[in-house]
């Protein structure tokens, strides 16, 4: 999927949400409650082994069980106050049986994702530690 495929379903999909006032993420402002939109996705959201902001893109790391590649993964941006937040939403199963020890690293451009360089960028995801 293209930067302009994911900037195109970005958009649907909070357009989606703002139309219908369906709940099931929620941006976190830094005191930690929650921010004034709500967006609907579809999957659920990816617990991370890890992630990694700067120069402009975002990396995580998920758990595997061999097939997970980025297209398996969405990361939805919601922005309030000028800081963002990436969640990172599983849309494909990996139905394999090989699972990859410290999992697999996916990655995406801010420009990907439509943040201007510099944005402050939080990471919505729960993090869950890497099997040993």
């Amino acid at each position: 999927m293209g930067a302009r495929e994911i900037r195109k379903l970005l958009a649907l999909t909070a357009t989606g949400a703002l139309l219908t006032g369906c709940a099931s993420i929620q941006s976190m402002l830094p005191g930690g409650g929650p921010g004034p939109a709500a967006v609907s996705v579809p999957g659920t959201q990816e617990s991370v082994q890890a992630a990694a902001i700067g120069q402009g893109q975002a990396v995580f790391w998920v758990g595997s069980n061999g097939c997970t590649t980025r297209d398996d993964l969405m990361p939805v941006v919601s922005q309030y106050r000028g800081a963002a937040t990436i969640t990172l939403w599983r849309v494909s199963e990996d139905d394999c049986d090989a699972p990859v020890p410290g999992g697999v690293e996916v990655r995406w451009t801010f420009e990907e994702m439509g943040l201007p360089p510099g944005t402050d960028v939080r990471v919505g995801n729960s993090y869950e530690r890497p099997p040993t």
